[in-house]
């Protein structure tokens, strides 16, 4: 598959859902911080993807997406968090959770490739 567009990117497309599930389910949370930081890394995730494929240069796409697999982890990390203070349902972070570790493997995958 030839990939013409960053939105052509799987781990993309799942960082962009994960993304918008993150905000839905914490749109009415008063924890302004934790809301904050969690929304900023899952979003970090997509960005860095896409702008690292923007660069046109393989070099600095694999620095990018060196960056989005942190930020992966980051939102992983955070998820952990959302459970432990109740901001989450076992249900959804488990959905969440999987999404961070899925688009983390693929992103390792998409890494290696280049």
């Amino acid at each position: 598959m030839i990939i013409e567009k960053f939105e052509d990117i799987i781990s993309w497309k799942k960082a962009e859902i994960l993304t918008v599930h993150i905000y839905s389910l914490l749109k009415s949370n008063k924890d302004y911080s934790f809301k904050d930081q969690i929304q900023r890394a899952s979003v970090s995730i997509m960005n860095n993807i896409a702008e690292g494929f923007e660069r046109r240069s393989n070099k600095e796409l694999k620095q990018f997406l060196f960056i989005a697999k942190g930020s992966a982890g980051e939102t992983g990390s955070m998820l952990h968090l959302a459970i432990q203070l109740g901001y989450i349902n076992g249900e959804d972070y488990n959905k969440l959770s999987n999404s961070t570790i899925e688009i983390s493997k693929l992103l390792s995958g998409f890494i290696k490739t280049l």
